[in-house]
């Protein structure tokens, strides 16, 4: 009598769990599809980074504003601990590569990214970085090289495509080139408008932009880059807000792991509480928007770094660092909005374009 107990209320207990499972997966079919999709990667950074930040910074950072957390391991084809070169490629293009590749498999083949799938799907499409457009990480999502280091064959690659506009420095791999040519010339014969500063860019409407705001990289917050960022995030918010197919942009911050490999606090700090201030203006659009999906996450952690004590009432933290190169700890992703419960548990790298592609319910990957 008791097994026969036992296997009924077993019974009950599975069919139970199938209508209720049953229910959630139709629940997640009705699920709003994402129509803009605004990617967030902090190079270098992992937790120890957003939390010293969140210290020095006397209260919650932005990013705390999210939904969903998630976590995502981070190894290359060939290392454990990957270069941003392989991660990049893996965020952007969902196969894994060797360190040092751009945007193709192991064997050089071309991996389609996700910019340029969205940019297939008739959407606009963006790249925005503190560092140079053509280095590793934005370089992912553009081009298809067998060396991240080849930034002129990386400038080239921009031609290859209709991105509607890019923001960074990198002005001199396209215009002080081996090969003579000046790249800017053929951004312009096929519609861009060329902007060199902070300024040039701000002030445009419409139109596509190929903001080029230094001739290498960008400075250093610790050296008066300002609000360069923050101020790139939201005016390619504006301009590729007005497509009506909606967009899809990444946003970078190259230089928390500049600080990483320095082991210098005040480098780190500095870039990520600024990486914070432009992860606001992605969330402050996504909140009024309702239809824009915003992920943050880093491509890998950078320095090793430990937080040893702090005060958040007086905002001071300690922190050591372990090594002066990356490291292969587990990478949070927070995210918000339509898809953002796509982005949580613990998942590969290679996953986010996937993921991206069902936020967007537009179909299966190519």
């Amino acid at each position: 009598m008791k097994k026969l107990f036992l296997r009924l209320t077993g019974s009950l207990f599975i069919a139970g769990y199938l209508v209720i499972f049953g229910a959630c997966a139709s629940q997640s079919s009705d699920q709003p599809v994402a129509k803009n999709i605004i990617f967030l990667i902090g190079d270098g950074m992992g937790l120890p980074q957003m939390y010293a930040a969140r210290t020095v910074n006397g209260g919650p950072l932005a990013l705390e504003e999210v939904t969903h957390v998630g976590l995502h391991t981070t190894h290359s084809a060939n290392r454990y601990i990957t270069d941003s070169g392989a991660a990049g490629t893996a965020l952007a293009c969902g196969a894994k590569t060797n360190n040092g590749a751009i945007g193709v498999d192991t064997s050089l083949n071309d991996l389609v990214s996700i910019l340029k799938y969205a940019e297939a799907q008739g959407m606009a499409t963006g790249l925005v970085s503190s560092s140079a457009i053509t280095h590793a990480t934005p370089a992912a999502f553009i081009a298809n090289e067998a060396s991240r280091n080849d930034y002129e064959a990386i400038a080239a690659d921009f031609l290859k495509t209709d991105i509607d506009l890019f923001i960074g420095g990198g002005l001199n791999h396209f215009t002080k080139r081996e090969d003579g040519m000046d790249l800017t010339k053929d951004l312009m014969a096929n519609g861009y408008t060329i902007a060199t500063s902070v300024e040039e860019f701000l002030a445009h409407t419409s139109g596509k932009l190929a903001a080029l705001t230094a001739p290498e990289h960008n400075p250093r917050m610790l050296d008066g880059r300002g609000d360069m960022l923050p101020a790139a995030t939201k005016k390619a918010i504006e301009l590729l807000s007005q497509q009506e197919n909606g967009f899809f942009v990444m946003i970078e911050g190259s230089m928390i792991d500049w600080g990483g490999h320095a082991n210098d606090q005040e480098y780190v700090l500095t870039e990520t509480i600024d990486f914070n201030e432009t992860i606001k203006v992605a969330l402050d659009f996504a909140k009024k928007d309702g239809e824009t999906l915003v992920v943050i996450t880093g491509d890998h952690e950078t320095g090793g770094m430990v937080v040893i004590k702090g005060d958040p009432v007086n905002k001071t933290v300690e922190t050591a660092f372990t090594t002066g190169g990356h490291t292969g700890t587990l990478i949070p992703v927070y995210s918000y909005g339509p898809g953002a419960e796509l982005f949580t548990g613990i998942f590969d790298n290679t996953d986010f374009k996937q993921k991206f592609i069902d936020a967007l319910g537009v179909g299966e990957a190519k």
